[in-house]
């Protein structure tokens, strides 16, 4: 039994690698491919009569790894200059209306048609209005370089807010002006947390002569990560700063301080660091969204009970979008299809105490959301677009026009 358990496992990746392989090319989100292959081994498994525990309790923990290894691959991708400013202004814009706008828009709505109280309908909608970047960065890999960046700093920003605006609203049982005082009091506990982390992790990556280097600093993160969660403080910011700070460690050089860190010899073991953190990304978003895949039920799929607002929902979604990448003269493909929901999305879902969950947003709605705003982005990845062709087909067009 354990070798045949160990064999489909192993098997299950090896396809996962496949999807991954191959969405490039195909347009179709990896996510998609391995939501529906973890449903299949379900429907398998049920129909040979193969006993398998309750699995549900492994998601939250495999999705907090997964956002973090996610948000740090990401963040360890990008580079900081005075150019990329005007990029970054508009990303976190276009990250920070459609969360507050489209939550406080389908909390009147939920409030308006079932007479919910607002405060819980507002709480159950925010798991809608934040962008996976689980699924969005891996998704633009092959775009253009500004594309890519858009988007990575886009969904994190999101990822990020729409986390503390959970937070925020979970913890607080009244909103009163000294709950925004805390709030920006834990914004600066947490800046002064990452700083510190940010030097001593690297410091110890720098020093570290050990064989083995990297896992402690991943266990480290982690920690720091979950220690921070505990007092509700914005947790995610700590990880994006430390991949900022490692990715641009060049445009760092100026300051004395870094001096002491070593910047030539430390880049070689970021670059391998990098390296690292993309296979545990790939492994563990693989495994977290088969399981996701085994745990969905064919009914919550089709559930024709949630269906129309999982469609309302997802139509808002984008009509926001649409107004304001115009708004802000932004590329509407791909950029506006990217906006997928996903392990984010989950992860608050599962965070509602039952007390304060609102029967309309189940998993069956959780569950169409998702899978409807994926279809969205292949869709528009699909389009042809000459003006932001993808990378391999850039190199293509530019060696074969006349010189």
């Amino acid at each position: 039994m354990t070798t045949a358990i160990i064999i489909s496992f192993c098997i299950l990746l090896l396809i996962a690698y496949i999807f991954d392989l191959t969405s490039s090319r195909t347009r179709i989100p990896s996510v998609i491919l391995l939501l529906f292959l973890g449903w299949g081994v379900k429907q398998l498994s049920e129909l040979i009569e193969i006993p398998i525990p309750d699995l549900t309790p492994l998601l939250p923990g495999l999705g907090t790894i997964g956002l973090i290894l996610i948000v740090l691959e990401g963040s360890l991708e990008l580079e900081f200059d005075k150019s990329k400013i005007p990029l970054i202004r508009k990303s976190f814009v276009v990250a920070f209306l459609p969360i507050f706008g489209l939550a406080f828009l389908l909390a009147w709505l939920f409030t308006w048609f079932y007479a919910y109280p607002f405060k819980d309908s507002l709480l159950n909608v925010i798991p809608f209005v934040v962008i996976s970047s689980a699924i969005a960065i891996p998704s633009v890999k092959v775009q253009q370089q500004e594309t890519k960046e858009f988007i990575i700093y886009e969904s994190s920003f999101s990822d990020i807010l729409g986390i503390l605006f959970f937070n925020f609203i979970a913890f607080n049982k009244t909103i009163t002006g000294l709950s925004f005082a805390w709030f920006g009091l834990d914004l600066l506990i947490m800046a002064a947390i990452s700083f510190i982390s940010i030097l001593g992790l690297s410091l110890l990556l720098s020093k570290i002569d050990h064989h083995i280097k990297f896992a402690p600093i991943i266990l480290l993160l982690i920690l720091i990560y979950e220690a921070t969660k505990i007092y509700n403080l914005p947790a995610l910011l700590f990880i994006l700063l430390f991949g900022l700070f490692l990715g641009n460690l060049d445009a760092l050089k100026r300051f004395r301080f870094i001096e002491k860190l070593k910047p030539d010899e430390l880049d070689q073991e970021v670059h391998k660091f990098k390296e690292l953190i993309s296979e545990g990304t790939f492994l563990v978003r693989a495994v977290f969204f088969l399981l996701f895949g085994y745990l969905m039920k064919t009914s919550e799929i089709l559930n024709e009970d949630t269906i129309l607002w999982a469609l309302l929902i997802v139509a808002v979604i984008f009509i926001i979008r649409y107004v304001l990448l115009k708004l802000f003269s932004l590329p509407l493909r791909p950029i506006l299809f990217i906006a997928p929901r996903g392990l984010i999305t989950i992860l608050l879902f599962l965070s509602i105490l039952p007390e304060k969950s609102i029967p309309v947003v189940n998993k069956s709605l959780i569950i169409q959301v998702i899978i409807l705003t994926a279809l969205l982005m292949m869709i528009g990845l699909m389009l042809p677009n000459k003006n932001n062709l993808p990378v391999e087909e850039e190199v293509i067009k530019e060696a074969t026009e006349p010189v």
